[in-house]
């Protein structure tokens, strides 16, 4: 018997272990995504054609013990390559794995491309060429601590490449995947079968495949070992003879349904389906699923679905209502029936609100994934026939939606008054929901605080769950205008972290200015809501004097400060992106000119070197920072003495300082700053917007001047 290496995905190899004891092979050890195994050549053919599960299959030409300083090129010496292909033939080599040796596995498999090619130029005075993209032969070594494995391929390209998926849709499964979550699901072929979010319909194809026992490999124009010199032509022909035969007809009244909303998916899926030769057994039909009205199939099943799932927490808003309506769907109309769903966000997966029968590993692509069983028993799918609405994980959840719609009925006249178009909605107001909610004319961004540690992480999940169920019927917007982010609690504007480039800005005004604001791409928005009050002081104060704006992010203040007639406006800032950003905001209100600078510096370098004085200098500083254009870490608490030291040089005479931060529980160093000769005056109260009363810890700020000395 020979030895062959059978590679899967990760969370396919007992399933594949399975397969190929099936066609008679001995299966010797399971490791990640490989399974080895012996078997006669015959089998190892009926497996190339036959397999559903495995990605390659590739036959053991020699195992070879080594120690930790053994060199690959002197063991590779010790195969004998000229046995294994020909002069003409060409080959690559492909390294896999770590040893103490070798650093970079594509190092590796350069010396054993130099041993192949040598051993051929000492025995022919000539060496075979290399072609790394379609070889004739490909061989792969595989490093162990004690061991180096060397291969050869025997089955060629991917056997998931199944020859019918010319057209696939926006998250596909590869085919062997589907082939293992089909077999984990408990279907049989003879049970109907139902995929709600088919995409390109790679699960029911698959399915169909199975069901009409045709062979996967059936429709590949060649496999590696078709170019050895071991290859049996009449043995592999009498074989394929045979899988040809093995055709069958799908069993009368057992149904393949496949539906989604985009018409042009559907169609691919469809073509796919006729290039399997299946397309006679599936349904594909338009229909979203959310919005499920009826059962598609007769009898009992199995839907199985690789639903929508994203892969930052921003998709959460648009998913949870998905899973939660399409939930509601189910329980209405396909009890007694088995839902199975692959996702890579299992957190998704409680919007559904029924209990798993089970669950296994997998990994689609790069992504690790959870595919869970669902039994839709009577007791599981127990609703209230008149719900419209997937029902709330905790019905004190309501408690928070009550809160939230009496914050908005206060706060909605106050704002049209104020003639600003965002503004905080609810601000953690009750504990247990620890979140909160700003509006942005017409879209609405909801910030998660991190739980505390007494509370649990599932109960804080599903807490978040209702609240982004319960923030659009509130307000009557799309899930599509709901943004979701997380930040940790008491760290106030501590980095400006990227999170997905989406690269959509939007206008919003406040007291006559207008900003543009970015709801997506980063932690914080481009505006800071609880300074609004403070920016307006800056306009009212700013008329005839040169301002300074610090630690200037955006630029908002700025622009208050120019439209209010300030004579000079000088921006500074560590980052190139938010002084883009607030030269864009002085454009869209008009403002240009030599009047108003802006400068890319750390603020404490450019302190150093400023010459100029300042009637009127805002301070709005990070808690903390620690970027790597800084020398030093920053710290507010520690440094800011230091830092309205610098800022004081800079002070005209009878100029004002307004100097504000959003560390929690920060102690101005009165003392120290009183001896230096400022007097202050706490404004923290009278900064207060209205929409963050509830919340008085947000932000301290205070006005300083500098004494005049007698």
């Amino acid at each position: 018997m020979l030895e062959f290496w059978a590679l899967t995905s990760k969370g396919v190899e007992e399933l594949l272990a399975d397969e190929i004891r099936r066609y008679q092979g001995e299966v010797i050890k399971l490791g990640m995504g490989v399974v080895r195994f012996k078997a006669e050549l015959k089998d190892a053919y009926q497996l190339c054609l036959w397999s559903r599960l495995a990605t390659r299959i590739l036959r053991l030409e020699q195992s070879i013990d080594i120690d930790a300083n053994s060199d690959l090129y002197q063991v590779a010496m010790r195969i004998n390559w000229p046995s294994l292909m020909r002069m003409e033939q060409s080959f690559a080599v492909e390294c896999v794995g770590k040893h103490p040796t070798i650093d970079n596995t594509q190092y590796g498999g350069m010396r054993v491309k130099d041993a192949i090619v040598d051993q051929f130029r000492e025995r022919y005075e000539a060496r075979p060429n290399v072609d790394r993209i379609d070889p004739d032969v490909r061989f792969q070594v595989r490093l162990e601590r004690q061991h180096f494995h060397f291969l050869q391929d025997f089955s060629g390209p991917s056997l998931h490449q199944r020859g019918y998926r010319k057209e696939q849709g926006d998250a596909p499964l590869k085919e062997h995947l589907a082939a293992a979550l089909l077999i984990r699901s408990g279907w049989k072929a003879d049970q109907p079968l139902y995929d709600p979010f088919c995409g390109s319909g790679t699960l029911l194809i698959e399915a169909a495949l199975m069901a009409r026992q045709l062979a996967p490999g059936l429709k590949r124009e060649k496999f590696a070992f078709e170019s050895w010199g071991d290859h049996q032509p009449e043995l592999w022909q009498q074989l394929r003879a045979e899988a040809l035969g093995a055709r069958q007809a799908i069993a009368e009244g057992v149904t393949f349904v496949g539906s989604d909303t985009d018409e042009r998916t559907l169609q691919k899926a469809r073509q796919n389906a006729a290039r399997a030769g299946v397309a006679d057994y599936i349904e594909f039909i338009t229909q979203d699923a959310t919005q499920i009205q009826s059962a598609v199939c007769a009898g009992k099943g199995v839907i199985i679905t690789n639903p929508p799932y994203g892969e930052r927490l921003g998709d959460l808003p648009q998913l949870i209502p998905v899973y939660a309506e399409f939930s509601l769907g189910l329980k209405k109309h396909y009890q007694g029936w088995r839902l199975a769903i692959i996702t890579s966000s299992p957190d998704l997966l409680r919007a559904l609100k029924l209990s798993k029968a089970k669950s296994y590993k997998f990994t689609n692509g790069p992504l690790d994934c959870e595919f869970t069983m669902f039994d839709l028993t009577e007791q599981q799918v127990q609703v209230n026939a008149n719900s419209q609405t997937a029902a709330l994980f905790y019905a004190e959840s309501e408690s928070f939606g009550n809160r939230l719609k009496k914050n908005v009925k206060q706060l909605e006249k106050w704002a049209k008054r104020e003639h600003i178009s965002c503004y905080r909605m609810y601000d953690a107001d009750i504990p247990e929901y620890n979140v909160a909610v700003d509006w942005y004319d017409g879209e609405v961004v909801i910030h998660e605080y991190a739980a505390p540690a007494n509370v649990d992480e599932q109960i804080a999940q599903k807490r978040l769950f209702d609240v982004v169920n319960l923030v659009p019927k509130v307000l009557g917007i799309s899930s599509d205008k709901l943004v979701l982010k997380v930040r940790e609690k008491q760290k106030g504007k501590e980095q400006y972290q990227p999170l997905a480039k989406a690269g959509q800005y939007k206008e919003v005004t406040e007291y006559g200015a207008k900003f543009l604001v970015n709801l997506r791409d980063y932690l914080d928005t481009g505006l800071f809501l609880d300074h609004r009050v403070t920016r307006l002081a800056i306009q009212q104060q700013a008329k005839g004097k040169k301002v300074l704006n610090l630690f200037a992010y955006t630029g908002t203040a700025s622009v208050h400060a120019a439209l209010g007639g300030a004579l000079s406006v000088t921006t500074v800032d560590m980052s190139n992106t938010y002084l883009d950003w607030a030269k864009r905001n002085f454009l869209i209100n008009g403002l240009e000119g030599k009047a108003y600078q802006f400068v890319q510096d750390n603020c404490l370098d450019w302190l150093k070197g400023c010459k100029n004085q300042f009637d009127l200098i805002f301070v709005d500083p990070p808690t903390f920072s620690n970027s790597k254009r800084m020398e030093d870490t920053w710290d507010v608490q520690r440094d800011h003495v230091k830092l309205l030291t610098m800022v004081g040089r800079c002070l005209a005479p009878n100029g004002k300082v307004i100097f504000s931060n959003n560390k929690r529980r920060f102690k101005l160093d009165k003392a120290a700053l009183e001896e230096a000769g400022w007097t202050i005056k706490d404004i923290s109260a009278q900064s207060l917007p209205e929409d963050f009363k509830r919340n008085p810890h947000i932000h301290v700020c205070f006005e300083l001047l500098k004494r005049v000395e007698a």
